[in-house]
């Protein structure tokens, strides 16, 4: 019997890579399977490029089958080599378990974690890595693993030139590890990551069969880029992070918002949960009015309930048909804008201009700042600024940067 899952994978482009596809497709088919993806705590919150993998899993649970999401509050001690040109920085144990419980609550609204009898599992592989025996874990597993082949995985070859520790050249070892110990405690069979995962996935499929003699799977999404070659995920004001606290509501819309004609039919089928014929009409409409946004808003309003929920949605869409243009007579912030206004103190009222824009984050540097201004791309509540060493007045304030680009900002009143 097929799998609609799997199917469901192909048709919406999600697979770069995977494990005896036939295989894979006949043991989706035949019964509940459990499947995991591993998320490292490097730092106090996921972003968006994270959202593919975690999204997976939620189609993974909605097919029937059993999630589980693996923090690595072990390999988070260790740093994987994959993507990176340098060795990356130990951070503190501390630090690393503090970050580990805050990924550990933030994945938990994309799941189900209480229905049965899939419902998701969250596990920490320091439960099981912490209590490894060096000479046992050198005898009983490194045995399994050819030189040869881990010199040849494409995380490692791609350090060579730059140089790799032995702790990084380990991290490889570690995940084959995890996805065997999650067999023999879970039952899991398949893992998901992304593509720069292929080699650490094959390893623990190959570590499987050598020791247990039991088939496992591996399945990659596909590195998700933008179509002007701009890095996903990043905006002028650096990484666009899944806690509110970091990213709000509005700023995630906005990002959505702001995705090229060229890119948004693609991240409709990757970031949302909408029936492709659906997304094939907004693709037509796109084609024919892409002046009208409308796939745009449509994948802004999906992935951002998917992050914040119903309420920021609707506000952040208030918001958002209020200001887009920054129509003069919509000047006033509305009900609840200010929420997710930017704020700066009350000396910002005497700072210039391009002072505002960049202690705002909406740039990253003091040039760009001054660029903007000067090139007539900076609109105060709907009016074009004019120079660069102009100052702003107490009160909120809606700035528009670029064609799109619109924001909420705060000035505090002085006090008396």
């Amino acid at each position: 019997m097929a799998s609609e899952l799997l199917r469901d994978f192909r048709d919406r482009e999600l697979i770069a890579d995977v494990t005896t596809p036939d295989e894979l497709d006949a043991h989706l088919g035949s019964g509940r399977r459990t499947a995991y993806v591993g998320f490292d705590p490097t730092a106090d919150s996921l972003h968006v490029g994270s959202l593919l993998p975690l999204l997976a899993l939620r189609r993974v649970q909605l097919a029937g089958h059993r999630p589980i999401v693996l923090v690595g509050g072990g390999t988070g001690l260790i740093g994987d080599p994959s993507g990176k040109a340098g060795e990356r920085a130990l951070n503190p144990e501390e630090q690393v378990a503090e970050w580990a419980e805050r990924l550990k609550q933030q994945v938990r609204p994309f799941l189900d974690f209480d229905r049965s009898p899939n419902a998701a599992i969250l596990a920490d592989n320091y439960a099981w890595l912490s209590e490894l025996d060096v000479i046992g874990f050198l005898r009983d597993v490194g045995k399994h693993f050819p030189l040869g082949a881990m010199l040849a995985r494409e995380s490692v070859r791609a350090r060579m030139g730059a140089g790799i520790s032995y702790t990084e050249f380990s991290y490889q070892v570690l995940q084959a590890y995890d996805f065997m110990s999650l067999m023999l405690l879970h039952d899991c069979s398949i893992q998901l990551g992304g593509s720069d995962q292929w080699g650490n996935i094959t390893a623990g499929v190959e570590l499987i069969r050598r020791v247990h003699g039991r088939p496992a799977y591996g399945l990659t999404l596909p590195l998700v880029t933008k179509s002007d070659g701009s890095k996903f995920g990043k905006t002028e004001a650096g990484t666009v992070w899944l806690d509110p606290a970091k990213t709000s509501a509005y700023e995630m819309y906005q990002f959505w918002l702001n995705t090229p004609d060229a890119d948004v039919v693609r991240f409709l089928r990757y970031f949302t949960f909408l029936p492709l014929t659906q997304i094939a009409e907004l693709e037509v409409v796109t084609r024919h009015a892409p002046e009208k946004r409308e796939a745009q808003r449509v994948l802004a309003r999906e992935v951002t309930t998917l992050v914040h929920g119903d309420a920021a949605v609707r506000k952040a869409e208030a918001v958002s048909a209020a200001r887009f243009g920054c129509d003069p007579t919509a000047a006033a912030p509305m009900s609840g804008e200010l929420d997710d206004a930017k704020r700066l103190p009350a000396e910002a009222a005497r700072w210039p201009l391009w002072k505002v824009i960049k202690e705002a984050g909406w740039v990253a540097s003091t040039s760009e700042a001054r660029r903007l201004i000067q090139g007539g791309g900076v609109q105060i509540d709907g009016v074009r600024a004019t120079s660069i060493e102009q100052s702003v007045a107490p009160g909120p304030h809606t700035f528009k940067l670029g064609p799109r680009r619109i924001y909420p900002l705060i000035i505090d009143a002085p006090k008396v």
